[in-house]
C-alpha cells in the first residue's frame, strides 16, 4: 500500500496546519475534491466555514442517499480477547468476567433483536482465536442467518481464504478499524496481542477486497491521535481501496473514546464542533461513502447529524455479550445514547427522514 507508506505523520500535520482561508474557499468551490482540498477542510482555517460545509454536506448526502438513515444493531458474541489495547474495556489485563455466548444464549439475543424490527445485524467479538475463532464465528453466522437479511462482522483480522469461507455462510460486510494510522505510536496503544501488528491490520481491507466481500468498513478511534491528521490517512486508505477494489461498497466510522473498564484517558479530546467538521469534510471529499454514527455519541449530537452527512446509525445497542437478554458489567464501552429503536425511529421521522432496516435482500445463487 504505497500511498500510505509514503505518508509521513508530521509532514501531513504541517501541511494541514499550513492551510489558509483561501485554500478553504477554493476547496468549497470545487465539485470533486482531492486530498489537498480535504486538508484545507479539516484545518483550523476552515472553522469559520462550518455552516457552509454543513449545508453542502446535507446537499451531497441527500443527492446520493436520499432522506434515509440505515439502522443496524451490534450483537456481541464474546468479550474474550488476547489483545492488550490500553483504550478498550476488553483488554486482556482488565479484570472482567469473560463470556463466549452459547447457541442458546445467541438464540435469546436474536429473538429480542428481531422483536425490535432489525433486519441487519453486526456480530462482534474480541480477538481470541482459541475461544472465538473463525469456526465459532461461522457457526454463529449459521445460527443467525435464518433471521436476518444481512450479516456483518467486526472481529479479528482473518485470511483471504477465511473471508471467502464466511461469504459462503452469508457474510455481507466487515468492519475493520485501524484505530490510529500513526505507525510510530500504534505500538504504544497495542503493546501485546495479535493487534500489535500494524501492517497486518492495515492490509486486512485488501484481503477483504480480494475475497469479494460486499461491504468494507474503515475507521479510526478518535481520542488517540490528532483527528485532523487521522482524517487524511483515512481518506488515502479509502481512495486506495475504492480504486483497487471497486466492486465493494465502503463505509467509514469514527467512534470517540467512551468510559470503559480501565483508566485510559484520551490524548486528544475531540469536541462536537471538531467532530462535525471531520464528518462534513469527509462527506464533501467522498459523496458515495456510507458514514455511521454509533451510540457512543450523545443524543443531541446524533439528532443534529441526521440530516448533515450521516447515513447509518445504531439504536438500542448493548456492548456486552448477552446484554439484550440479561444485565452484566461486561461492556466494551459505556453507551451514551440509550434510546430504543422506536424512540430513534420517531426522532428520525420527525426530521423528515425514513429509516431503512437493511440495504437489500439476501439472495441465493
Amino acid at each position: 500500500m504505497l500511498e500510505l507508506k509514503n505518508l509521513h505523520w508530521e509532514q501531513v500535520g504541517e501541511e494541514i496546519y499550513g492551510k489558509t482561508v483561501s485554500d478553504v474557499e477554493q476547496a468549497l468551490n470545487r465539485q470533486h475534491l482531492d486530498i489537498e482540498d480535504l486538508k484545507a477542510l479539516v484545518s483550523p482555517a476552515a472553522e469559520g466555514y462550518l455552516e457552509t460545509m454543513a449545508l453542502k454536506s446535507r446537499e451531497a448526502t441527500q443527492k446520493r442517499f436520499g432522506k434515509t438513515i440505515q439502522f443496524y444493531i451490534p450483537l456481541y458474541l464474546s468479550n474474550e480477547c488476547v489483545n492488550h489495547c490500553i483504550y478498550c474495556g476488553f483488554n486482556h489485563n482488565n479484570k472482567i468476567h469473560r463470556v463466549v455466548l452459547s447457541d442458546e444464549e445467541i438464540a435469546k439475543e436474536v429473538q429480542i433483536i428481531k422483536d425490535m424490527g432489525y433486519e441487519h445485524i453486526l456480530l462482534l467479538t474480541g480477538e481470541s482465536p482459541l475461544r472465538a475463532g473463525v469456526d465459532y464465528i461461522q457457526h454463529a453466522m449459521e445460527l443467525v442467518k435464518p433471521h436476518f437479511k444481512q450479516i456483518s462482522l467486526e472481529v479479528q483480522p482473518l485470511s483471504e481464504e477465511e473471508y471467502r469461507r464466511l461469504r459462503q455462510s452469508g457474510l455481507y460486510g466487515v468492519y475493520i478499524y485501524q484505530e490510529t494510522y500513526n505507525r510510530e505510536r500504534y505500538a504504544h496503544y497495542h503493546p501485546a496481542g495479535m493487534k500489535k501488528d500494524y501492517q497486518r491490520r492495515l492490509e486486512t481491507p485488501e484481503r477483504l477486497g480480494k475475497a469479494g466481500v460486499h461491504k468494507i468498513g474503515l475507521g479510526v478511534l478518535l481520542g488517540l491521535e490528532d483527528w485532523r491528521i487521522e482524517s487524511i490517512f483515512l481518506a488515502h486508505h479509502l481512495r486506495y481501496m475504492e480504486k483497487h477494489y471497486w466492486k465493494s461498497k465502503y463505509s467509514i466510522s469514527f467512534p470517540r473514546i467512551r468510559p470503559h473498564a480501565g483508566d485510559f484517558q484520551p490524548n486528544f479530546n475531540v469536541t462536537d464542533k471538531e467532530f462535525a467538521q471531520m464528518i462534513w469534510a469527509l462527506r464533501l471529499f467522498d459523496n458515495d461513502v456510507d458514514m455511521s454514527l454509533t451510540t457512543r455519541e450523545n443524543p443531541a449530537f446524533r439528532n443534529n447529524m441526521v440530516s448533515l452527512g450521516i447515513t447509518a446509525m445504531s439504536a438500542g445497542s448493548k456492548t456486552e455479550p448477552g446484554g439484550y437478554s440479561q444485565k452484566e458489567e461486561l461492556e466494551q464501552f459505556a453507551v451514551n445514547d440509550n434510546r430504543s429503536p422506536k424512540e430513534m425511529l420517531e426522532m428520525i421521522t420527525k426530521n423528515g427522514y425514513d429509516v431503512v432496516w437493511k440495504d437489500w435482500d439476501r439472495f441465493e445463487l
